[in-house]
């Protein structure tokens, strides 16, 4: 039985895994290819995949595209201190970033900093401008403390997925 078989049911099965396995691997992949790789035919291979993007399990699909050519080659990750974390003051920091294109990801923390933000720039001048005009400027913002990516040794998309067996 699939992941959403019923309202709430969130347990994969084996196939459910494969599925979401392969698709995190090559999201390209066509469904006749899928079903191939997975054992079903392609309609209920189809039917699980639409299942689980309705569920919210597969939340989209996306091109991995090479920063450094489309012109961003920088990359920095900026740790955020905010002077108040009341729910409202971190809904309005998480409003003001989600508006900010080159912050890639933005996510809160929990301890001494209170969010880290990944951000591609073109150039360090450009860095610059988003950490003066964006950030540091933007309101309860205590500090923000900054480190340039030199190289990524790994970036793998997604989350482990275990197939094993049911």
């Amino acid at each position: 039985m699939n992941c959403c078989a019923q309202p709430g049911f969130s347990v994969l099965d084996r196939i459910d895994r494969q599925i979401l396995a392969l698709l995190q691997e090559d999201g390209r992949m066509t469904n006749v290819d899928l079903a191939e790789r997975v054992g079903l035919t392609a309609p209920p291979c189809l039917r699980r995949v639409r299942s689980l993007e309705q569920a919210g399990v597969i939340r989209g699909y996306h091109a991995d595209c090479e920063p450094a050519m489309l012109g961003f080659p920088i990359t920095v990750f900026a740790m955020v201190s905010l002077r108040s974390q009341a729910e409202h003051d971190l809904a309005a920091f998480e409003r003001h970033v989600a508006e900010i294109p080159e912050v890639r990801e933005c996510h809160m923390l929990n301890g001494e900093i209170d969010f880290i933000l990944k951000i591609v720039a073109s150039d360090l001048e450009s860095f610059q401008r988003i950490l003066t005009t964006h950030l540091t400027a933007a309101p309860n913002v205590a500090s923000v403390k900054s480190s340039l990516t030199i190289r990524t040794a790994k970036s793998a998309p997604g989350v482990p997925i275990v197939v094993g067996n049911d």
